[in-house]
């Protein structure tokens, strides 16, 4: 049974986190503040925590970096907040994933069991009776994907999970490697967000602008602008594709 902690200061809505997260199968604590939520994260091994930002006592930022610095633990930050520039900062800060408030008990569930599922050995809680079945399992990626793949001065190295610019390594976030070693693997084709989604994310149900802001992050930190792309050239209506820079 997958555990989970809960950091929402709203008692009514930390109250419907915890029935919706019990119904489908997880072990759940809950903290109303981010110091409680780091003593609970320094003294429990839990497989995920679900994150607000306005907690009373620290910004749920600082929160983050905080846990960040004590454990590996995969963070799901719920939020209110929807400018672009923070969710980046938050997931370079290390978030693994981010809802926008309101949200529904089920994408709350098929998120954190995305985030699980990418990040760690445990496999997700059953679906509750009535709800959509889990996703099929997927096959694990050929060996020859770990090899690594240059384009131009990029190399990405999955097996290492390194990649550098120039000889320059990348600071990149989990998702934003995975994102890019995808991209790397299929040089050159268009790879629809759809695909994205599906393959990287492996969540069919998370909405596109989950793969912009990760673009977005990516495109700073290869030194290029969606308007002056580089490497990552969007093919307006079809997708994504890595190629050489001219």
């Amino acid at each position: 049974m997958p555990s989970v902690l809960v950091v929402e200061d709203d008692p009514s809505i930390r109250q419907s986190l915890i029935e919706v997260l019990t119904e489908h199968g997880y072990a759940v604590r809950s903290s109303a503040d981010g110091f409680g939520a780091l003593r609970e994260v320094t003294q429990t091994p839990f497989d995920a925590v679900v994150l607000d930002l306005g907690l009373p006592d620290l910004d749920g930022g600082d929160a983050l970096r905080m846990i960040r610095g004590i454990s590996s633990v995969p963070v799901l930050v719920a939020t209110a907040r929807d400018d672009e520039r923070e969710i980046i900062s938050l997931l370079n800060a290390g978030a693994d994933d981010y809802l926008v408030k309101p949200f529904s008990g089920g994408q709350l569930v098929a998120r954190l069991s995305a985030v699980l599922r990418r990040t760690t050995h445990v496999p997700a809680a059953a679906p509750a009776p009535g709800t959509r079945g889990a996703p099929a399992a997927r096959v694990a990626p050929a060996a020859e994907a770990l090899h690594p793949t240059t384009v131009g001065e990029l190399t990405v190295d999955p097996g290492a999970r390194t990649a550098y610019l120039a000889g320059v390594e990348l600071r990149l976030t989990r998702r934003e490697f995975d994102l890019l070693a995808f991209l790397a693997r299929h040089p050159g084709q268009v790879v629809s967000k759809r695909r994205l989604l599906t393959e990287v994310w492996r969540e069919p149900y998370v909405d596109d602008q989950t793969v912009d802001v990760h673009l977005s992050s990516l495109r700073r930190k290869l030194g290029e602008r969606a308007a002056a792309p580089r490497y990552l050239l969007t093919v307006r209506g079809v997708g994504i594709k890595l190629v050489v820079p001219r």
